[in-house]
């Protein structure tokens, strides 16, 4: 199975939705406008059994993307219930025909100063 053919952007938007990134500001800020990026998921890779994801965090318009904003969010991100890492990997998984064994988040890299991203490696079986 080419997994580049299953995980289509269509795919990633359904596995994380684009609402999700409104979620979590309005959770944190109490508003969705104060976020400073909108989250995208993507497909990086597949080797073996591991799957490579980023969690893609684009600068929004007139925000500013700062290293201090993104640095923590692995963290923040395994543990918030709007994020749902967890399940999130759960679907992905199910996309490609099997089962989630683990996965993990790697630290926040710069891109650019208007994107950072956060791996995500799946182990599957």
């Amino acid at each position: 199975m080419q997994l580049d053919t299953v995980f289509t952007k269509e795919k990633l938007g359904e596995l994380f939705p684009a609402s999700k990134t409104d979620e979590f500001f309005d959770a944190l800020y109490g508003e969705a406008e104060s976020g400073a990026y909108d989250i995208e998921l993507a497909f990086i890779a597949a080797t073996g059994d591991t799957l490579e994801f980023a969690f893609h965090l684009n600068q929004r318009n007139g925000a500013c993307l700062a290293c201090n904003l993104t640095y923590g969010l692995p963290q923040v991100f395994m543990r918030h219930p709007i994020i749902n890492v967890k399940g999130v990997v759960d679907e992905i998984a199910a996309a490609a025909g099997k089962e989630a064994v683990s996965f993990e988040l790697g630290r926040t890299q710069e891109e650019s100063c208007a994107r950072h991203s956060i791996p995500l490696l799946v182990k599957i079986s």
